[in-house]
């Protein structure tokens, strides 16, 4: 039953070995020609992606936008350094709300930090002896 269906294939005079290579050399020569109208038509497509502001909205606009302004920290989450922390002249922290979480390291190996509160208005001292205060800063 085998070799019936083989020879209804076959070619008068035509081996099995030469009917299978034809049948490859069409199945190779198939992705040759969809990759060649692929390169054509994307090639013929000068469509960039636009510009990421246009398609941001809400606080993730506001966030881009003070990027390209120049304004690289936003939200103020970058560590600040301490100066002096007396009482008279407290470190200064900027917030767009009425209080803040602010973490102090205490000492300089130190691998914990001090976490603390702060009120608009209304200085605070860690447990360092460094004073810290709320400064208003406009929100974004």
């Amino acid at each position: 039953m085998k070799e019936k269906i083989n020879f209804l294939f076959l070619k008068s005079g035509e081996s099995a070995k030469t009917a299978v290579s034809k049948m490859a050399s069409c199945w190779m020569r198939f992705p040759m020609f969809s990759r060649r109208f692929s390169l054509f038509s994307s090639g013929l497509a000068k469509k960039t992606m636009a510009d990421p502001v246009d398609h941001a909205t809400g606080l993730e606009k506001k966030e881009l936008l003070a990027r390209i302004s120049g304004n690289d920290n936003p939200f103020d989450l970058r560590v600040l350094k301490r100066g002096s922390g007396c009482r008279d002249s407290p470190n200064m922290i900027p917030s767009s709300f009425d209080a803040r979480l602010v973490g102090c390291v205490c000492d300089e190996d130190s691998t914990s930090l001090q976490w603390m509160w702060l009120h608009q208005g209304c200085p605070r001292r860690c447990a360092c002896g460094h004073w810290f205060q709320l400064t208003y800063k406009p929100p974004l």
